[in-house]
């Protein structure tokens, strides 16, 4: 490095909160990319997603986590919940995610509650301020500083932008001292196989609303690469029961075809490369235990 050069920076950041208080969406402006998907349905995020960016002299990783929610009751929800704690302790910054339209909710509680075990910078990140007046901000941020010490607090929102950058800049400045860790074009460390599983699972959420509970996973099956630079990608989405799988294959097999297409253009557009995508329904009752399911997406089995 030539005498003078502002000597690099890197480091963990991760981003806790309850669900759907919009971790996803932030991460994604963060790093200026799509890195993770989003669903106006609680709990899409099932396991740790790393997006990386740079700012100036800093490459900021950060730790997109599975919301984080009180009394979790199954096998899965346990090992989310652990996953989420477990990666905020790891982070050398722990950015706390509130929604402020529903402002300290018992898991918002419950959250900044622990923030002072965690023992790295805390900032308090309220979301969603364009749907909030400025009194009701303020009240909000000064109930949670008293119930945690956050090193700082941002009002952003996630979804437009507004304020994003101000964080990002804050965070470069508060990372240690370190070399890089990544390539710097580099946005995730998430294999290609395993993204586009998440987004095929992204569309199963948009498409079918409160048809179908949360006992649905999409794994990856074949991905072959052609000479022409197009890519043909085999995937499964496995549900629990046989009338689950009805309602994912719709009418005429028409619900399954459009969560496809809908994913295969998201895909080629990521990509940048022609797709062909062929997706099947499963039925598998017990994929929700099984301990191979858990180890793909980074989980505990035994939470």
């Amino acid at each position: 490095m030539a005498e003078g050069e502002d000597r690099r920076r890197c480091g963990f950041i991760a981003i806790v909160g309850a669900p759907n208080a919009g971790k996803s969406t932030l991460l994604n402006a963060l790093v200026g990319a799509k890195v993770s998907i989003v669903s106006p349905k609680v709990q899409t995020t099932r396991s740790r997603v790393l997006g990386i960016a740079v700012e100036g002299n800093a490459q900021l990783v950060y730790v997109d986590t599975p919301g984080i929610f009180s009394a979790p009751k199954r096998r899965l929800e346990r090992a989310m919940v652990q996953a989420a704690w477990q990666g905020a302790r790891d982070a050398d910054v722990t950015l706390v995610l509130v929604d402020a339209r529903r402002g300290v909710t018992e898991e918002v509680d419950r959250i900044a509650g622990h923030v002072d075990e965690l023992g790295n910078v805390a900032i308090l990140v309220l979301n969603k301020i364009d749907l909030v007046k400025r009194t009701a901000l303020l009240a909000l941020a000064a109930q949670l500083n008293g119930r945690a010490a956050f090193d700082e607090t941002f009002m952003i929102s996630a979804l437009n932008g507004d304020g994003v950058d101000d964080v990002r800049r804050h965070l470069a400045a508060r990372l240690p001292a370190a070399e890089w860790l990544f390539p710097e074009d580099q946005l995730s460390d998430m294999p290609q196989r395993l993204l586009a599983a998440e987004i095929t699972r992204e569309q199963v959420f948009l498409q079918l609303h409160q048809e179908l509970p949360y006992d649905v996973a999409v794994e990856t099956e074949s991905w072959e690469a052609f000479e022409d630079g197009s890519i043909r990608v085999g995937q499964i989405v496995y549900v629990r029961r046989e009338s689950q799988k009805g309602i994912v294959l719709g009418k005429g097999g028409g619900r399954i075809k459009k969560i496809g297409e809908a994913a295969r253009a998201e895909l080629a557009a990521m990509l940048d490369a022609e797709v062909h995508l062929v997706v099947h329904v499963k039925v598998q009752p017990n994929w929700i235990d099984d301990p191979d399911r858990y180890r793909d997406l980074g989980l505990e089995h035994g939470a």
